[in-house]
C-alpha cells in the first residue's frame, strides 16, 4: 500500500509544470496534439504527454547585412530589424520545424527580393515605404505558421565609395544651381524696383533732391577722408548768371570813372 501511495505521489509529481505568463504550453498526447495550456500551474500524464512551451514575446530578429542590387545596378549592402511574434503556438510547433529559422530565412530572401525592385534613390528616401513592403512581403509568408510580423525596418544602407563621391558631387552641383537662381532672381528683383524708383523720381523734381540729400547724409556717414557734392543743374546755370551780372556791373561802375577829364 504504501508503495502504491508513494508511485502515485511520484506520478503526480512527476507531472507538474509551470506555464509562465509569456509561454503557452502545446501538448501532445502519444504524439498527437491535445491542447494548448495557460499560464499557470498544468498536470500532463508522464511519458503519455509531451508539453513544448511556445513563447509568445515580441522577438527582434536583426537581419545579418545583405548585399544586394538596386533596380538600376547599384551593389548596396542593407541591414534589416524584424519584429514578430508567436500568436498561434500550435501551427508554429506543426506547420514548420523551426519557426525562427524559417522567419530569419525568409527575411533574408525578402529584404534581396524588395531591394531588387527599386532604385538607389527610393532605397535612400523612400524608407518608411520599403519597411512597409517588406513587412508585407515577409508576413505573408509565416501568416501560415503562426507567426505575425509587427514590424521591419532598414537599420543600415551602404553603398559604394565611388558612388558616395558621385553623389557628394551631384548634391553640391544642384546646391549651387540653386544659388545661382537665387542670385539671379533678387538681382530680377532689384532691377525691377530700381527701375520703378526711377521712374517714381522722375515725375517729381523735389523726390530727385531729397534723394540727393539722402545720398550725401549716406556718404557723410562712411567717414570718408573726402566727400563728393553734387549739386543740381539749376544750381550751376543760377550760380554762372549771378556771375556775369555781378561782372557787368562792375564793368559798368568802372566805366564812368575813367571818362571824367583830368583837373587843371
Amino acid at each position: 500500500m504504501i508503495i502504491v501511495v508513494a508511485l502515485a505521489l511520484l506520478l503526480l509529481v512527476a507531472g507538474l509544470r509551470i506555464v509562465t505568463q509569456y509561454q503557452r504550453a502545446v501538448i501532445f498526447r502519444l504524439g498527437k496534439f491535445q491542447s494548448i495550456r495557460e499560464p499557470g500551474l498544468t498536470w500532463i500524464i508522464p511519458v503519455i504527454d509531451l508539453a513544448r512551451f511556445v513563447d509568445v514575446r515580441v522577438v527582434t530578429l536583426s537581419v545579418e547585412p545583405q548585399e544586394t542590387m538596386t533596380k538600376d545596378n547599384v551593389p548596396v549592402t542593407v541591414r534589416a530589424v524584424v519584429w514578430y511574434r508567436v500568436t498561434r503556438p500550435k501551427d508554429a510547433l506543426i506547420e514548420v520545424e523551426s519557426f525562427v529559422s524559417a522567419v530569419t530565412q525568409t527575411s533574408l530572401t525578402a529584404l534581396r527580393m524588395v531591394m531588387g525592385k527599386h532604385s538607389l534613390d527610393e532605397l535612400l528616401k523612400e524608407q518608411d515605404m520599403l519597411s512597409v513592403s517588406l513587412k508585407e512581403s515577409i508576413d505573408k509568408v509565416t501568416e501560415p505558421w503562426g507567426v505575425a510580423v509587427e514590424r521591419v525596418e532598414l537599420k543600415d544602407v551602404e553603398i559604394p565609395q565611388t558612388m558616395q563621391r558621385a553623389m557628394a558631387q551631384e548634391a553640391e552641383a544642384l546646391r549651387e544651381k540653386q544659388a545661382r537662381i537665387i542670385k539671379a532672381e533678387a538681382e530680377f528683383e532689384a532691377a525691377v524696383k530700381s527701375r520703378q524708383a526711377a521712374d517714381e523720381i522722375s515725375r517729381s523734381g523735389a523726390a530727385l533732391e531729397l534723394r540727393r540729400m539722402q545720398m550725401l547724409t549716406e556718404i557723410g556717414a562712411e567717414q570718408n577722408t573726402m566727400t563728393v557734392v553734387m549739386l543740381p543743374s539749376e544750381f550751376v546755370t543760377a550760380a554762372g548768371a549771378l556771375a556775369r551780372m555781378a561782372g557787368a556791373r562792375e564793368d559798368g561802375e568802372r566805366k564812368p570813372a575813367e571818362t571824367l577829364p583830368a583837373r587843371p
